[in-house]
């Protein structure tokens, strides 16, 4: 129970940032907001999806999935500039459990992604998004979601511990997200893309993540080279697999990381 207590401590510690640095909260929910402004109008127009509703209803899950997927970044970041100034030494002093710091920080980001999400779902509603599925299924997308970011936020405490500034970290955490929205469907079809390209796109974490939210919110999935592949047809299950993948690989490595660098 002592360790349960720590960790509700840390994360209680990250939500009262926010009130005291309001900025966070404000700049993690105007990026997204921008991105659902300039692709809804901006790409809108010279992308045909086929999807009723336009451009805006393939672009939502999309802009969803990748928003979770910079918490990586941000997890990376904010506990490299908690080293920086001398906070994992701060807590080495005190009687808590050495792993509280790193799990309640991924926690606690994670709770900023249901504000964040939140905020991005009225955005879309007022730019025309509207899911045809029902109330049950759209709340199992978010969740969906959630744990997606919580999952990439290990990988982000890996590379916070990893490197030594933040600067590096930041430029580091970019180089892994970027690709993996980019290249895969979040914002236009892979279908016409280079078929080499399809294959890694449509395998892509991001990609099945996307595929899963769309299934949820009640659209259609297309796919290219890899139609008829497992995670084409069960993109729900093959999601649910890569957040297992993902966090029995970063959650032991980070806790290790840590404790060594405690140590």
């Amino acid at each position: 129970m002592s360790a349960i207590n720590d960790v509700a401590i840390i994360t209680r510690r990250q939500l009262l940032l926010l009130s005291r640095v309001p900025e966070v909260l404000i700049f993690s929910t105007i990026q997204p907001v921008m991105f659902v402004l300039l692709f809804r109008y901006v790409f809108g127009g010279s992308i045909d999806t086929g999807q009723p509703g336009g451009y805006v209803q393939l672009l939502m899950p999309g802009i969803f999935v990748q928003t979770v997927a910079f918490t990586l970044a941000g997890t990376a970041s904010g506990l490299a500039e908690d080293m920086k100034k001398g906070l994992i030494d701060r807590f080495r002093s005190l009687p808590i459990s050495q792993s509280a710091l790193v799990i309640g920080r991924t926690l606690g980001d994670s709770l900023l992604n249901i504000v964040v999400l939140a905020v991005m779902g009225i955005a879309g509603y007022v730019v025309g998004w509207r899911p045809s599925s029902g109330i049950g299924s759209v709340a199992l997308g978010f969740i969906f979601l959630l744990c997606f970011g919580y999952a990439l936020s290990w990988v982000g405490v890996l590379v916070g511990l990893s490197a030594s500034d933040a600067r590096v970290v930041q430029n580091v955490s970019f180089i892994v997200t970027f690709p993996l929205t980019f290249l895969s469907n979040a914002f236009a079809p892979t279908t016409g893309m280079p078929r080499i390209l399809q294959y890694f796109a449509e395998w892509n974490p991001v990609s099945t993540m996307v595929a899963a939210c769309r299934q949820l919110f009640g659209l259609e999935n297309q796919f290219g080279a890899t139609a008829g592949s497992f995670p084409s047809e069960n993109p729900l299950i093959t999601s649910l697999i890569y957040m297992l993948i993902i966090m029995a690989i970063f959650i032991p490595l980070s806790v290790r990381k840590y404790r060594n660098y405690a140590d």
